[in-house]
């Protein structure tokens, strides 16, 4: 355009020296009436406002294709600065499996993208262990909840991904469609943490997830009476108490980019979830209990709402630390948050009737100089038709997102 009107400009000058007659209309049309600097003025004041209005056109329909959904209320100028304000957030690491990590994800989200989630690849129940048997993979169950729990719109996910195959469905009863779309993008790749990512790309998620180890390794449980159980499922549903936990091969080998993402934390979280079978396997693998340790970030263990039967009966806080420090140097924890708020009494009867309890609060101070940080944290939600316990996800993100140093 600029070329262009250079070129216009010098047609009208050689027009204008070689002393060629305008009709009168042009006069009028170039408004010759106005003085030039008006003149000159005014167009450069019209051109100013069409390149705004174009530029904000252009970015509205580039913005619209490449962000996600937004609500009504929500502009898109809203849109652009939470994005960056998530950008901006703390390095955490959250470490765990099973439900509890899921639901800390969901809070964590909400305030920063530069998130991990290090989950257990120790399962063996359910979809997760057929498709383990019959295809040779790691176990995907707890890094679809991850994955989902992490994606942009869960709403819209969630009943997809989660949805499991019933009653007459032949080899697929049960599996769910998270499961087996993870099952075929390794297929595809070649590799699981391929899967996982080509997966986290789908789903358009905060942060990223990944397995502790590449591995296949299985559980195994000392219990007190010296038996020895291998599985995650039979120690889950073994009554006896258990003294010691280790995997079934020795010196089992992290996913290196597990070790680069706890070295490079502002805060590393251990829990919500299964103490002996969600958060121990992780410290079983070489050299992650030692990573947490050595890092520079703030260390956070979240308790659990509940005692899990078959785990941890009859457990206290102390309790849950006491077997923790097995597996980690409780003297690197910062902070112990648990939650200390009353639960309905229909549904504590409900857990009682089902072998669990509140996790009682008592003294750590012989375990660790850990702060302990006791809080609301609970909230009632209906899960397959059934009231239950979970912990709040944004309150427990803003208690941990406190302990930023």
């Amino acid at each position: 355009v600029a070329i262009m009107t250079f070129g216009l400009a010098y047609i009208l000058r050689e027009a204008y020296v070689s002393g060629f007659t305008f009709p009168g209309f042009v006069y009028y049309l170039t408004l010759q009436f106005i003085p030039r600097y008006v003149r000159g003025v005014m167009f450069m004041l019209s051109a100013g406002g069409l390149i705004l209005y174009s530029l904000l056109k252009l970015n509205h329909s580039i913005v619209s294709a490449v962000m996600p959904a937004r609500n009504g209320s929500e502009s898109i100028v809203n849109m652009i600065y939470n994005q960056r304000a998530l950008r901006r957030g703390p390095k955490i690491v959250a470490i765990g499996g099973g439900t509890g990590l899921s639901t800390l994800l969901r809070g964590i989200k909400e305030y920063t993208t530069n998130l991990t989630a290090i989950v257990t690849v120790a399962d063996d129940g359910g979809s997760s262990g057929r498709l383990r048997e019959e295809f040779g993979m790691l176990p995907p169950g707890d890094i679809r909840n991850c994955l989902i729990a992490l994606a942009e719109d869960e709403s819209q996910i969630a009943s997809l991904f989660q949805h499991r195959f019933r009653d007459g469905s032949g080899s697929l009863d049960g599996h769910s469609l998270g499961n087996l779309i993870l099952a075929g993008l390794q297929q595809r790749t070649g590799r699981f943490e391929a899967a996982v990512e080509e997966m986290s790309h789908l789903l358009k998620v905060r942060g990223q997830v990944l397995p502790t180890t590449l591995e296949d390794v299985k559980l195994v449980a000392e219990m007190e009476d010296g038996a020895v159980v291998t599985g995650e499922v039979a120690i889950a549903e073994d009554p006896r108490r258990i003294r010691r936990m280790s995997l079934s091969r020795a010196q089992v080998k992290p996913y290196e980019k597990v070790l680069d993402a706890i070295e490079q934390a502002q805060i590393v979280v251990l829990g919500p979830g299964s103490l002996f079978t969600s958060i121990v396997p992780n410290l079983l693998v070489e050299g992650v209990s030692q990573a947490i340790e050595r890092c520079n970030a703030v260390k956070v263990y979240v308790a659990n709402l509940m005692t899990q039967p078959g785990e941890t009966d009859g457990f206290a806080l102390s309790d849950h630390l006491r077997a923790l420090g097995n597996y980690y140097n409780l003297n690197t924890l910062n902070c112990v948050i648990v939650n200390n708020e009353p639960f309905p009494a229909a549904l504590q009867a409900q857990y009682a009737s089902e072998g669990a309890a509140p996790v009682r609060i008592d003294s750590v101070s012989s375990l660790t100089d850990a702060k302990v940080i006791a809080t609301p944290l609970c909230q009632v939600v209906a899960l397959e038709g059934k009231q239950t316990l979970k912990h709040d996800p944004i309150r427990l993100a803003q208690q941990i997102l406190q302990q930023v140093k």
